[in-house]
């Protein structure tokens, strides 16, 4: 089947009408779109097979509700992307369920990103001691540093700051780097 816009729209009225030889020349028409969609996304030949058939069989379920308004490929790959979206939430909840109670909590921890107090008092160290590290620096050096990496301006931003050429800020961040390197390495 050529996928002209006639073709096509009489080929999802057959198919509405529950013509079989209609819903497969559909099947086979997109076959190819949706599998190389899922295959993409889920990197797995078996989970991309599995979405398309229940994309297709989704979509002959629902292929009253398709509006002809839209691409039909278009309509496709939509439903195809919301099957892939339940099946990542549904193996996380089931993750999650599928674990004895002393397992929960240490997946629960493996699964949020957000840091424990812990986390946050080992940074906030880290953070401290270089600063003090900053701090041994020459003045012009501690300067470029902060502007940046705690300021985060741009290397053009801190040769309009400081009044200089980029290349010297470039070459004075890099040296900086060094040095700031050096202090480190020393204290161990």
């Amino acid at each position: 089947m050529d996928k002209t816009d006639e073709t096509l729209q009489s080929t999802i009225e057959l198919a509405k009408a529950g013509n079989q030889i209609a819903f497969s020349s559909l099947l086979d028409t997109f076959w190819n779109d949706v599998y190389g969609f899922q295959l993409i996304r889920t990197e797995n030949e078996n989970d991309a097979e599995d979405i398309t058939i229940q994309t297709f069989s989704r979509a002959f379920d629902k292929l009253d509700s398709y509006d002809s308004a839209y691409e039909f490929k278009t309509w496709l790959i939509t439903i195809s992307k919301n099957l892939h979206v339940d099946l990542i939430r549904k193996r996380k909840r089931n993750v999650l369920d599928g674990t004895d109670s002393g397992n929960n909590e240490a997946i629960k921890k493996v699964l949020d990103d957000a840091p424990t107090a812990e986390d946050q008092l080992i940074t906030d160290q880290n953070l401290a001691k270089l600063l003090q590290n900053i701090k041994q620096l020459k003045p012009h050096y501690q300067k470029v540093i902060n502007l940046r990496y705690f300021n985060e301006l741009s290397y053009t931003e801190i040769a309009k700051e400081l009044g200089e050429p980029v290349n010297n800020v470039k070459v004075k961040l890099l040296r900086a780097k060094k040095l700031l390197a050096e202090i480190i390495k020393s204290k161990r």
